[in-house]
């Protein structure tokens, strides 16, 4: 069993999100949780590979539209992709 190294809590938390990536072009999926650095969103591979930046928009807030954030992928697995947020100016 690996040991979790996580620096934020996570919180459980089912929101449907937009991740436009580069390459692959729209995925429409939903979020499993989010903490202060990232999120783990419910995706197939779709052709994306760690160390992609992406950008997120929740969707289906009321009041409007969510603010797009860019963020990185940092794990893959079966059940889809750890995304890290990204500073401006650091990707």
């Amino acid at each position: 069993m690996s040991q979790d190294l996580r620096n934020n809590p996570r919180t459980r938390l089912r929101a449907e999100v937009k991740v436009n990536h580069p390459q692959a072009g729209e995925i429409r999926a939903h979020t499993r949780d989010i903490s202060d650095s990232g999120a783990f969103v419910f995706a197939d591979g779709h052709g994306i590979a760690i160390g992609d930046v992406v950008e997120v928009q929740v969707q289906g807030l009321p009041g409007g539209d969510a603010p797009v954030v860019r963020m990185r992928i940092v794990r893959l697995d079966n059940e889809g992709m750890g995304l890290e947020f990204v500073a401006a100016g650091t990707d």
